[in-house]
């Protein structure tokens, strides 16, 4: 029997099984976990947006509207139905899973042009890689089990990465129009894809011309070279600057305008001396320049916040702006060891089968890496990490040539490793950490927010408290979800308190347990007045229990005793 005849039903079942079966572990884990940092937010200015039409907090914050406005589009269709509004807060419990299940389009959407680039740039074998590598990938799981915006820019960024590719020998539409409407998604999607789609299509033009010859020197002068260089990318410039164009163009009609005044701009014109020169007109104009919100407040606010930096936690240290090497250190902690093994079996014995199109973007993104200066998790560069599974099944299947039973043997050894890396997690797939680094367990020390600690742990903390008998727990968290102030938890700002040491503590939390997201002990030491307090007087004790994101102290008594 013709083997070729049931190939396109074996890869359909393929795709399908990983596709599902990463769902299942999707929508499971889900369950599990209490509403992440963000997650609150969403919501509630998802829900508020459907309802009024507008933007406006959204651009305030930097924060791109596409991946939100599907996962609360049917928060708002069940809210018509019943004909009543959801109170975002009090309904969260019943908000938030609906809401997590919209990431599945993303999630399918990025399985899919995995696949597709795997096989278009590759072969059969190849994108079967692709896809299971993608699935499979712990840290990509865990942030699909939320509704964020991290899972959609990484899938929209292939889409690009894959239209661009196959069009740039085709008409017009499939040359600029459809890359256009993936750049526009991208944007949407996170304010950072507006960077991540010219680098993608600068770098796989650059391997196509110099495949086609186009970029060797052949014995010219510089001068001659650079002009050929220079007429090579023409091609680039013109179709690449059309559809970023016309890509920002449909971002602005997206994110459409209320047609106000910006009160800040008001403030700040007001706010000028009398003696300024030119200050009346511009007080006149910021009352009258009525084109606010639109999509570049947004982005602006984005640009601001990477030139700002963002304090940072690695490897126990703090620091109130960024490292510069965060990056490259947390991928070798977050990575898993298959990856990381094939990563480096590739580059010491067949670094050229990393020189494909797609490994160029993982060499550009990662450059990239070192300028990010907010540094708030990996998830903020999950194009990367997508993009590198792909380049690994590309350079795997290039090494095995044609497909032997060692190979098939090797194969299986790594999509078993990969599988029980993500098991290993579930449901907590975002306190992932490679066992190189000491594995999850001891991961708090190593890293913080969304890359560890959330706060997505109050489900087990409350499971936790049940069953030791359901003490007095006390909370101090680090995360926005409203159960945080609901019984069995009563919720204290301890860093917001004039606390000065143990004497001030003691009389807040006597007479019960004590429960402190990772995130706040190993994070931020300044985050309000009573911090650097509290955390001298915590590190001195030993925890009487844990959770994968919280430690429990023990405050019915008052034992000193050694740090966790």
């Amino acid at each position: 029997m013709n083997a070729s005849r049931w190939m396109p039903l074996l890869n359909v079942l393929w795709f399908l099984l990983f596709a599902v079966g990463s769902s299942v572990y999707i929508v499971t884990a889900s369950e599990q976990l209490s509403g992440t940092f963000d997650e609150t937010a969403y919501v509630q200015a998802g829900l508020e947006a459907w309802r009024s039409g507008s933007y406006r907090w959204f651009m305030a914050k930097g924060t791109m509207p596409l991946p939100i406005d599907v996962q609360t589009l049917p928060l708002y269709l069940w809210e018509l139905h019943r004909g009543e509004q959801f109170h975002p807060l009090r309904d969260y419990a019943q908000l938030l899973p609906i809401a997590r299940l919209g990431n599945l389009v993303f999630w399918w959407l990025l399985l899919l042009y995995g696949w597709k680039l795997g096989r278009h740039l590759g072969n059969g074998h190849t994108a079967r890689l692709s896809v299971a590598f993608l699935a499979l990938e712990p840290n990509l799981l865990g942030h699909a089990s939320l509704a964020t915006t991290d899972i959609a820019i990484t899938a929209t960024t292939l889409a690009l990465a894959y239209h661009f590719w196959v069009g740039r020998e085709r008409g017009w539409l499939l040359r600029v129009g459809v890359p256009a409407v993936c750049y526009a998604a991208a944007t949407l999607s996170k304010a950072s894809g507006m960077v991540f789609g010219p680098m993608v299509m600068f770098m796989l033009e650059t391997h196509r011309l110099w495949t086609a010859g186009r970029l060797q020197r052949n014995g010219l002068t510089l001068k001659a070279w650079l002009k050929q260089i220079g007429k090579a990318y023409a091609p680039l410039r013109w179709d690449g600057g059309w559809a970023l164009a016309l890509g920002m163009l449909s971002v602005f009609a997206y994110c459409g305008c209320d047609w106000q005044s910006e009160p800040s701009f008001i403030r700040w014109a007001e706010s000028l001396p009398d003696e300024q020169m030119g200050k009346s007109a511009l007080v006149w104009t910021a009352h009258h320049l009525k084109i606010f919100t639109n999509a570049g407040e947004g982005l602006v606010q984005q640009i601001k916040h990477n030139f700002r930096g963002h304090g940072a936690y690695l490897l126990g240290e703090w620091q109130p702006r960024a490292f510069w090497y965060y990056f490259p250190v947390a991928l070798s902690m977050k990575l898993t060891i298959p990856a990381l093994l094939m990563l480096a079996w590739l580059l010491l014995t067949q670094p050229r089968a990393l020189l494909t199109p797609i490994g160029l973007v993982v060499i550009l993104l990662f450059l990239f890496t070192f300028h990010c200066r907010v540094q708030i998790g990996i998830r903020l560069i999950f194009p990367l990490i997508a993009f590198l599974m792909i380049a690994l099944a590309l350079g795997t299947a290039q090494t095995w040539g044609r497909l032997t039973l060692v190979q098939l043997g090797r194969a299986g050894i790594i999509l078993g490793l990969m599988i029980w890396s993500s098991l290993s997690v579930w449901p907590n797939a975002l306190t992932f950490i490679n066992r190189f680094w000491g594995g999850p367990e001891h991961g708090y020390r190593l890293l913080s927010d969304s890359n560890y600690d959330w706060g997505q742990g109050l489900i087990e903390l409350r499971t936790w408290h049940q069953q030791q008998g359901k003490p007095t727990l006390r909370l101090w968290y680090f995360g926005s979800d409203p159960r945080c102030a609901q019984p069995p938890f009563h919720l204290v700002l301890l860093h917001m308190l004039p606390i000065r040491d143990e004497a001030d503590l003691v009389p807040l939390v006597r007479g019960g347990y004590l429960a402190v997201s990772t995130s706040i002990l190993y994070g931020n030491p300044r985050l309000g007045p009573g911090a650097p307090a509290v955390l001298q007087v915590l590190r001195q004790r030993a925890p009487i229990g844990r959770t994968s994101t919280f430690f429990i102290y023990d405050f019915t008594a008052d034992t000193v005793a050694q740090q966790p």
